[in-house]
């Protein structure tokens, strides 16, 4: 490796780059003599007779009458509350606290067991970062104000509210099931 002869490298490189300099410098100058010959032609043509401006056409004028027709500014919800239609529904309590476990989507918190005394029944839930919290009828959880409704040795039951996109609410009923830990 020591007796690489560097600077022969070098002049070889440069010789390449030289002569691949004059073999685009010679292509430049050669004779373009039949692109002049198409231009001569191109002008030694009479000119054509030029097209008449296109004639314009008016627009047909429209008045628009907004009377009797919705207003597509006002908020749809508004509209279907004056309504009547879907005001009295349920709807989620915006005084209510919100619980610890509605943070979390419904899908993510799983059922590890029950617990039981003097004819109370918890259920036993774990969240995405492992910690077991004890619920009970009317407690909630899950991010669409789910309250549970009913609490099972194997599946909790909730009632879920969930916008039906008029302005009201809709009823959904959804459950945790409980998971086998053993296999988990």
């Amino acid at each position: 490796m020591a007796d690489y002869d560097w600077h022969g490298h070098a002049r070889l490189l440069r010789a390449v780059v030289v002569v691949g300099v004059m073999l685009l410098l010679s292509a430049c100058g050669s004779s373009n003599s039949d692109l002049r010959n198409y231009v001569d032609s191109v002008q030694a043509r009479p000119p054509g007779p030029i097209e008449p401006i296109p004639e314009i056409r008016v627009a047909e004028s429209f008045a628009y009458d907004p009377t009797g027709l919705r207003d597509p500014f006002a908020r749809q919800q508004q509209q279907v509350t004056e309504s009547g239609g879907t005001s009295d529904g349920p709807r989620p309590d915006p005084d209510r606290r919100k619980e610890f476990l509605e943070r979390f989507p419904l899908d993510t918190l799983e059922m590890v067991g029950t617990l039981s005394k003097q004819g109370d029944v918890w259920g036993l839930i774990q969240d995405t970062e492992g910690v077991v919290h004890r619920l009970s009828e009317g407690n909630y959880m899950g991010q669409n104000h789910g309250r549970i409704a009913a609490v099972l040795p194997d599946r909790i039951i909730l009632v879920e509210l969930l916008p039906d996109g008029g302005g009201g609410w809709l009823e959904r009923e959804a459950s945790v099931q409980l998971v086998d830990v053993e296999s988990s």
